[in-house]
């Protein structure tokens, strides 16, 4: 026999151990069915929590980020009329559960036109519309509120209610006077004007 052959049998017989070494060390430390379904079991248990928390998490953000969104709208219109002779108005419509920012361009104010949509967005269940209040004392909760805004300041000063998953009110309160819009927890009084004379549209 040739050194070659030796050479070759030598090698498969190591290969033949070495299988054999690695099918003894599979079979030994391998997991059995039962221990491999209570580990995915207890995997699932943890991925359904960590879920539960962060859908928790991302539903309290989403009424946060929307009331943050309409107050920057709202400001928005204040700030950009302040600095222009240009008139806006934001339209809150209750029964659609929306708004829109628009500059106001046609004499005609029922009338909003598409290239007068500067902003146009909707709520979702978890931050609603409850009502809009007006400073001179009127009252919507079924119908469309527009709240102007001029060089001089707000038409009319007011509060939006809005309410979130867990039906606990925030109040967005416009002022007329100074063009300012703050965001307070609960249903807040409102300041009403003395006279007409206030305002200053």
């Amino acid at each position: 026999m040739t050194c070659s052959a030796q050479m070759h049998f030598k090698i498969a017989d190591r290969k033949k151990k070495l299988y054999a070494q690695c099918y003894t060390l599979n079979a030994d430390s391998g997991f059995t069915l039962t221990e491999l379904m209570v580990v995915i079991v207890v995997m699932a248990l943890f991925a359904f929590m960590v879920q539960i928390h962060l859908f928790g998490m991302l539903r309290k953000s989403t009424f946060r980020a929307q009331v943050q969104e309409f107050v920057s709208t709202m400001q928005m219109a204040a700030n950009a009329a302040g600095e222009s002779d240009r008139r806006y108005e934001v339209i809150i419509d209750i029964p659609a559960q929306g708004y829109i920012l628009r500059e106001i361009t046609n004499p005609d104010l029922t009338q909003v036109l598409e290239e007068e949509i500067i902003v146009e967005d909707i709520f979702s269940e978890n931050c609603r519309v409850a009502y809009v209040m007006f400073d001179d004392g009127d009252t919507t909760s079924e119908d469309r509120a527009k709240f102007r805004a001029g060089h001089s300041g707000w038409e009319y000063g007011g509060k939006i209610v809005l309410l979130d998953e867990n039906e606990q009110p925030y109040s967005i309160v416009v002022n007329r006077l100074n063009r300012m819009i703050t965001l307070e927890q609960g249903d807040v009084g409102l300041l009403t004007p003395k006279t007409k004379d206030e305002v200053l549209f």
